[in-house]
C-alpha cells in the first residue's frame, strides 16, 4: 500500500485558492501571428507583467492628459491663463515634459524634437547638457563607441565619452565659435536696451539662432514652447560663459524671473500633466512648480533611481503626493 505524504506538507502545498475578483486581467503577451500592429503591440504591454504593465499604465495616463487637453476650456480658466507670462496657446491641460541630458546625447533626441515640432507639449525642463548637446549635434555629429574604452587614451586623443557615445572635443570648439558672438550680442542688448536675460530667454534666442530643423529648441522657439533650465551653467554653456566673462565681462542671467515664469505655467493652468524622463533637477523643478497649484492632475515618471536613498530622483509618486506635488485624486505611474 502506497505511503501517504505528510499531512502538513499536503496542506502547505495544496492551499485552496479564493476566486479572483471579476474583471481581473489575465497575463497575455502579443501574438505576432497577427502581424506587426504597433498599436496593438503597445496595448499588449499592459497585460504582459512586470514593468511592461507599468509602461501600459503610463500610456493610459498620457492618453488621459491628451484627452483632457482636447476638451474645451472653461471661460474661467481661459481668463486665468491670460496671466501666464509665456503667452502660450490656451489649452485645457498644460503638459510638462522633463528629460535629462543623456537622452539628447542619444537617439531619443529625435523623438523629443518631434514632440516640440508638432507642438505636443507646453513646457520643457532639462539640464545644461540637454540644451547644449542639441545645438552641438547641429554643428557636428556624436559617434558610437563602447563603455569599455579607456578614459586616459580618449583624453590623449581629445575625445569625450558619454557612456558608449563619443564626442570629439572639436565639436565643443565649434560650439564655442558659434556661441561666443551670441553672448556678445546678448551683452550688447543688455547694456543698450536694458534686456534682462534669463536662462529661458537665452535658450529661446539660441533656438532662433541655430535655425536648424533637427534642433529641439528651434521648434520650441517656433512654437513658443518655454524651455527652462535652472542649472544652465552646469556644462559647456557654463564653460563658455566663464571664458566670456573674462573676454567681455558683464553678462547677467536672472534665475528669479525664470522661477516666476516656470511656476506660472502650473499656477495659471486649467489642468496639468507631467512626463518626466530621468531624475535630478528636471524632476524636482517640474514637480515643485505643480506644488504651487496643490498638485498635478496626471503624472508619469520614467527612471532607474531607487527611492531608498531618499533622493528626489527615485522618489515615488506617492511621496510626491505627500508634498502636494501630485493631487490626492490622481492615478500617477512610475516606470522603473
Amino acid at each position: 500500500m502506497a505511503e501517504l505524504p505528510p499531512q502538513a506538507a499536503t496542506e502547505a502545498v495544496l492551499v485552496k485558492s479564493c476566486p479572483m475578483p471579476l474583471g481581473t486581467d489575465t497575463v497575455r503577451g502579443y501574438d505576432f501571428n497577427d502581424g506587426v500592429d504597433y498599436h496593438k503591440l503597445l496595448e499588449s504591454y499592459a497585460r504582459s507583467g512586470f514593468q511592461a504593465t507599468n509602461f501600459g499604465k503610463a500610456v493610459q495616463e498620457i492618453n488621459k492628459m491628451i484627452d483632457k487637453k482636447l476638451e474645451p476650456i472653461s471661460e474661467e480658466h481661459a481668463q486665468r491663463m491670460n496671466l501666464n507670462p509665456c503667452n502660450r496657446e490656451k489649452t485645457n491641460c498644460t503638459i510638462f515634459l522633463g528629460y535629462t541630458s543623456n537622452l539628447i546625447s542619444a537617439g531619443v533626441r529625435e523623438q523629443l524634437r518631434y514632440l516640440a515640432e508638432h507642438n505636443m507639449v507646453d513646457c520643457i525642463v532639462t539640464t545644461a547638457g540637454g540644451i547644449e548637446e542639441d545645438f552641438i549635434k547641429c554643428l557636428a555629429p556624436t559617434y558610437h563607441g563602447d563603455f569599455s574604452l579607456k578614459g586616459s587614451q580618449l583624453r590623449d586623443q581629445g575625445i569625450n565619452r558619454i557612456g558608449n557615445l563619443l564626442v570629439p572635443n572639436d565639436n565643443y570648439c565649434k560650439f564655442e565659435d558659434w556661441l561666443m558672438p551670441i553672448l556678445d550680442e546678448m551683452l550688447k542688448e543688455q547694456k543698450e536696451e536694458g534686456t534682462l536675460w534669463t536662462p529661458s530667454k537665452m535658450i529661446r534666442l539660441l533656438g532662433k539662432k541655430i535655425d536648424h530643423p533637427d534642433s529641439v529648441y528651434y521648434w520650441a522657439y517656433k512654437n513658443n514652447i518655454p524651455v527652462f533650465s535652472p542649472a544652465l551653467i552646469d556644462g559647456s554653456i557654463g564653460d563658455m560663459i566663464y571664458f566670456h566673462s573674462y573676454k567681455n565681462p558683464g553678462l547677467i542671467l536672472d534665475i528669479v524671473e525664470d522661477i516666476r515664469r516656470m511656476n506660472s505655467q502650473a499656477v495659471y493652468a486649467a489642468n496639468t500633466g507631467i512626463i518626466i524622463l530621468g531624475g535630478g533637477v528636471v524632476k524636482h523643478h517640474i514637480c515643485n512648480a505643480n506644488l504651487m497649484r496643490n498638485g498635478t492632475d496626471f503624472s508619469v515618471f520614467v527612471n532607474t533611481a531607487s527611492e531608498f536613498d531618499g533622493s528626489d530622483s527615485g522618489a515615488s509618486p506617492d511621496e510626491a503626493i505627500s508634498w502636494g506635488k501630485i493631487k490626492k485624486t490622481a492615478t500617477p505611474v512610475k516606470v522603473n
